[in-house]
Formats: C-alpha cells, sequence, structure tokens
C-alpha cells in the first residue's frame, strides 16, 4: 500500500472504534483511545483524508423495515478477456437490488449478493441481465433461508496483528 500513512496501534484503535460506533464524540473517541481531543480529530481527519475512512453509515434492519430476500448468485462469463470483465462490470454495479459484487478464484467467477423483495422479482431481474448481453454464460442462485450472524464490521485487530 505504497503512499498511504503507516498506522500505528492508536490509529487501529481509532478506526476500530468508530467502526463499532460512527457516532462517537470526538471526546468520548480521545477517551476510548488515550488521546486529548485535539490529537485524536487531527489522526481521524488524516485517516479520513488517506481513504481509510470513506463514509459513516446507519445499519438498518431490513427485517424491521420489508420483506425481502437475500439471494447470492455466482456467475460465470462466457469469455475471459480483460474487456469481458471490464463489460460485465460496468454493466452489473447498475443494478440497484445488488449490494455486493465479488470477482473471485474458482469455479466460477463472480460472486454477487442481492437484498430484493421476493423470488418473482429476483427471477426477472436476473433475466434482464441475461437480456442485457454482458457475457454471463450461466449463473448459479442461492437463497438465504435464515442469516445465523453478520458481524457488519471486520476483526481489524485479527487482520493486522501477525498473532
Amino acid at each position: 500500500m505504497a503512499g498511504l500513512p503507516k498506522l500505528d496501534r492508536i490509529d487501529i484503535n481509532i478506526l476500530a472504534q468508530l467502526q463499532q460506533n460512527g457516532r462517537l464524540t470526538n471526546t468520548d473517541l480521545a477517551e476510548a483511545v488515550g488521546l486529548s481531543p485535539s490529537p485524536c480529530l487531527s489522526r481521524v481527519r488524516r485517516l479520513e483524508g488517506a481513504g481509510y475512512i470513506t463514509s459513516y453509515n446507519a445499519r438498518l434492519s431490513l427485517a424491521k423495515l420489508v420483506d425481502h430476500i437475500i439471494v447470492f448468485t455466482e456467475v460465470t462469463l462466457h469469455d475471459h478477456k480483460r474487456e469481458d470483465f471490464i463489460k460485465f462490470e460496468a454493466n452489473i454495479r447498475k443494478y440497484e437490488a445488488l449490494q455486493e459484487c465479488h470477482l473471485v478464484s474458482g469455479g466460477y467467477d463472480y460472486l454477487l449478493k442481492f437484498a430484493i423483495k421476493n423470488v418473482a422479482r429476483y427471477q426477472a431481474l436476473i433475466e434482464s441481465i441475461l437480456e442485457r448481453n454482458i457475457g454471463v454464460k450461466n449463473y448459479f442462485s442461492y437463497i438465504v433461508i435464515k442469516t445465523v450472524f453478520d458481524r457488519g464490521a471486520v476483526s481489524l485487530k485479527s487482520l493486522v496483528n501477525d498473532e
């Protein structure tokens, strides 16, 4: 990650605290990481400026708001030239129901995650994708029956520490 500022344990702690609660006041954050408010705010601004913090969001309970389903979809492309991947990625991002799109290794090319009202809407969406002729050879769909847990946040300490 050339060009990015080196992070120390305090920076990692700031990121972890904000990831758990983006509504922390600067005073509370400073106390949690063992700094006074002014240097803490400077670090947060530096982390934002460097792109480590990309946004502050509210995590919603979709189940309380609306009936919906989550569908994971494996997609394999017809061809595997650079232009095919570019074409697929440029077009697939246009679908608002698509929450995540990952280029993966293994038996297929992409893993997609959709949040959508119901199976009928999902099927209509998939048919629309296929009609656009963006290179999809085949796809397999997996409807989520139950989410056992969703951490919603990555454990920074487990990724950063070499232990």
